[in-house]
């Protein structure tokens, strides 16, 4: 009784097991699905680097390092706020002129 028992236990488990472990997934979906965790966008960092690289040429050796250091620590120019660009392009026009240049001026840029 208890051989049959056994041997009824181990066809269940042997016969079960390939369920657990089938693999709903084909392969080439979990390849693709791999690359995805990296995330696709570039940062300033990179940028920079881009278009120092460029602008370097065919520099080389201490002339490179240093301009390419140069060139990574620069900051960028600060932009004007609209309203301070808007005032800019209306001084020295009268009141309702200035005021209906500044709304077009707002609502274009």
């Amino acid at each position: 009784m208890k051989k049959s028992l056994a041997l009824a236990m181990l066809a269940a488990f042997t016969l079960a097991s390939p369920a657990f472990a089938a693999d709903t997934q084909p392969a080439t979906t979990k390849a693709a699905a791999a690359p995805a965790t990296v995330p696709a966008t570039t940062n300033s960092q990179q940028d920079k680097m881009k278009v120092c690289n460029e602008k370097a040429g065919a520099m080389k050796g201490d002339e490179r390092k240093a301009f390419m250091s140069n060139c990574l620590s620069a900051k960028p120019a600060p932009t004007e706020n609209k309203m301070a660009m808007c005032n800019k392009k209306t001084a020295g026009l009268s009141k309702d002129e200035r005021s209906k240049a500044q709304s077009e001026c707002m609502k274009a840029t």
